[in-house]
């Protein structure tokens, strides 16, 4: 005889985790001449913000620009300094926010510095792709004028 269904016998006994996109990048102070610092970042799909350990941003000599509060996948909510930072992921550089994080926080890669550099993740390969780039435009035939806008 078979007992009642219950939805927790689908559920598996291990859980396999997500897998980690790393990526090996540069980072300098925006307009400095000193030799870049190699990083392996975590590319991280739900990370607005890139993020450097301490150790990382000291050394190019970062300064906090601003600070920013953010919260942590369990809740806690803590604030860190921003500054801004010149990547160089794939050959591309660029500049780019950047959270000025603690000792031990992971270098992270988020999506504002991937989309600045005009990258994107694949979800489905975890690699890094360059993004289809698109520019709206308004095109303007030889008749026509600017429509004049007056505010009573």
């Amino acid at each position: 005889m078979l007992g009642p269904y219950s939805p927790r016998d689908d559920i598996p006994s291990t859980i396999r985790l997500v897998g980690m996109t790393y990526i090996a990048g540069k980072v300098t102070r925006p307009e400095s001449r000193a030799r870049p610092v190699k990083v392996r970042f975590i590319v991280d799909s739900g990370a607005v913000y890139s993020v450097l350990p301490q150790r990382v941003w000291t050394r190019l000599g970062l300064q906090r620009k601003r600070s920013a509060t953010f919260e942590l996948a369990d809740g806690t909510v803590i604030t860190r300094g921003v500054s801004q930072c010149t990547f160089e992921i794939t050959g591309i550089s660029g500049t780019s926010p950047v959270v000025l994080g603690g000792r031990r926080d992971a270098p992270l890669l988020g999506m504002v510095t991937l989309e600045g550099l005009g990258l994107m993740l694949n979800p489905l390969t975890r690699e890094l792709l360059p993004m289809k780039l698109t520019l709206a435009s308004v095109a303007e035939s030889s008749r026509s004028h600017p429509t004049r806008c007056s505010l009573s």
